[in-house]
């Protein structure tokens, strides 16, 4: 088998490649000129693992996952917890996982997955499906007793293949996904690999809040994983076009917010070009998800809630934002068409 036969080609991949070879080099000088690179890191890390285990049900808002991160305590679902928990322990131990190994592949799904199922660290012993809420079936994994040799030739095709790391990558991430491996985790193990082919490519990717771009277009994931799915036939085509250019989308939203400039709980003479560029990512971010809060705005756009709770009001002030219910459970609503940038 060999990692091509999983996909057509789509002549869109050879753009969207080139566009993110463009950004890589677009990061590397943002990361070069900011004057706190393991914040930026840390940072989207932690917006990394938020997403991912969002994707997947976990009820733990964004600031809720930086608390638990940075141990301090939180109160929810001790599930939720664990979960934010284990996760950031698995990409931190990225540094030691092998990407070709399956021995690798298990341990990081043990990190993932310790004290939350039976199973951890263990390929299935049961059959599992994929089902809608109305109980139809989506996608029927790989028979359990075929799965130890279905992954290891996945990774073996992968280590000796020359296709490209960004198309490469997400083969291998779909792939995980088709054959669902594991009784639970599949999803998390499977954008963690990714993040991990990418990373051993370009170090880069390490930091890449990739899976925030996934979690931001959520139902167009599941959409192309399903169209990846149909027929007898992998095609996995439309999974590899949406996830480069979520990849894109990330490396963007990294630069941004690398060359944000710094400021701090006193910072109140913020110049004009400044206040436009972080009203344009709040209002960005709002559009997405308007129930977040400003310390969640905060920690997306890198600066501190007293900096952004004084943009909101400004928002508020110009007739371009307001807030609908109780500050605690309420949501923002956009007032005004916002694709032409903050005036």
């Amino acid at each position: 088998m060999r990692i091509e036969d999983y996909y057509t080609e789509s002549p869109q991949w050879h753009q969207l490649v080139g566009e993110i070879h463009a950004l890589l080099e677009r990061v590397r000088i943002s990361e070069e000129q900011h004057s706190d690179v393991l914040r930026l890191r840390k940072m989207n890390r932690i917006l990394s693992v938020h997403s991912s285990t969002a994707i997947e049900g976990n009820r733990l808002t964004l600031s809720e996952v930086s608390d638990v991160i940075n141990d301090r305590p939180v109160w929810g679902p001790p599930k939720d917890i664990l979960e934010v928990r284990n996760a950031w322990a698995a990409y931190d131990m990225l540094p030691e996982l092998d990407p070709w190994s399956v021995q690798s592949l298990l341990d990081a799904h043990r990190r993932l997955t310790d004290g939350l199922i039976d199973e951890s660290g263990a390929f299935r012993s049961v059959a599992v499906a994929v089902v809608r809420g109305d109980g139809f079936v989506l996608h029927r994994g790989a028979p359990a007793a075929d799965v130890p040799g279905l992954v290891a030739e996945l990774l073996q095709a992968a280590q000796v293949s020359e296709v490209h790391p960004l198309i490469l990558s997400s083969v291998v991430h779909f792939m995980l996904e088709h054959i669902h491996p594991f009784r639970d985790g599949n999803g998390r193990i499977g954008r963690l690999w990714q993040t991990l082919i990418l990373a051993q490519w370009n170090p880069e990717f390490a930091w890449m809040p990739v899976e925030t771009m996934v979690h931001h277009n959520q139902p167009s994931y599941y959409r192309v994983l399903q169209e990846s799915h149909s027929g007898d036939v992998v095609g996995c085509a439309p999974f590899i076009t949406f996830m480069l250019g979520a990849i894109r989308d990330a490396l963007q939203q990294y630069v941004v917010l690398a060359t944000e400039t710094t400021e701090d709980d006193a910072d109140v003479g913020v110049n004009v070009g400044v206040n436009v560029g972080v009203r344009e990512q709040i209002l960005q971010h709002l559009s997405v998800d308007p129930t977040l809060s400003a310390r969640e705005l905060a920690t997306l756009i890198g600066k501190t809630p007293r900096t952004v709770e004084r943009h909101l009001e400004a928002l508020r002030s110009s007739g371009k934002l307001r807030r609908v219910g109780s500050d605690k459970t309420g949501h923002w609503e956009l007032l005004t068409d916002q694709t032409g940038g903050e005036a």
